[in-house]
């Protein structure tokens, strides 16, 4: 499944995204909400599983391209939360832009259509996001997206007394 926008492609990744995809990750700033940046090591592992979740469900994130200048942005997209909590088993929407690409609309926009395939054409009934209480940008980003919250977790993948692991949880369900 590809999905289009005015200005951005929203395709699924592939092993040429790597180089770029290791810089994303790899990037302080792009990370500072994540307990760290990843290793190229790490990355590459990462993209494998992105590439093994849409060769598995037909969607997963996708790699973020501008139309105008096609080249790896950064990754939008839905996923199957591989965790237990209490909205699992669940679908969660989430984003990551390079750091020379933030700031101009295209996480919103590349969400905006990764949520309209979830609760469209791919049927899911309800999709999730969530992020950190101190990450602004993220928990305003999931509001204007139309997401609501709906109370805190604590992140089953962190340790206990970690300093990220209490989370903001937020849903949107299909109409009707």
């Amino acid at each position: 499944m590809i999905l289009r926008s005015e200005r951005l492609t929203l395709r699924p990744p592939e092993p040429a995204d790597a180089e770029e995809l290791a810089a994303i990750n790899g990037d302080p700033g792009v990370m500072r909400h994540f307990p760290g940046t990843l290793t190229r090591a790490e990355s590459d592992a990462f993209l494998g599983r992105l590439i093994a979740h849409h060769a598995e469900h037909g969607f997963g994130f996708w790699s973020v391209e501008r139309r105008e200048a096609p080249r790896l942005v950064g990754l939008v997209g839905l996923m199957r939360v591989g965790f237990e909590a209490r909205f699992t088993p669940a679908v969660e929407v989430g984003w990551r832009i390079a750091p020379g690409h933030q700031r101009r609309g295209y996480a919103e926009e590349a969400a905006r259509l990764a949520i309209e395939a979830g609760l469209g054409p791919l049927g899911l009934p309800e999709i999730f996001a969530w992020t950190i209480p101190p990450n602004e940008a993220s928990w305003r980003l999931m509001e204007k997206l139309g997401m609501a919250p709906d109370g805190e977790f604590e992140h089953p993948r962190l340790p206990e007394g970690h300093p990220m692991r209490r989370h903001l949880l937020y849903r949107i369900a299909r109409p009707g």
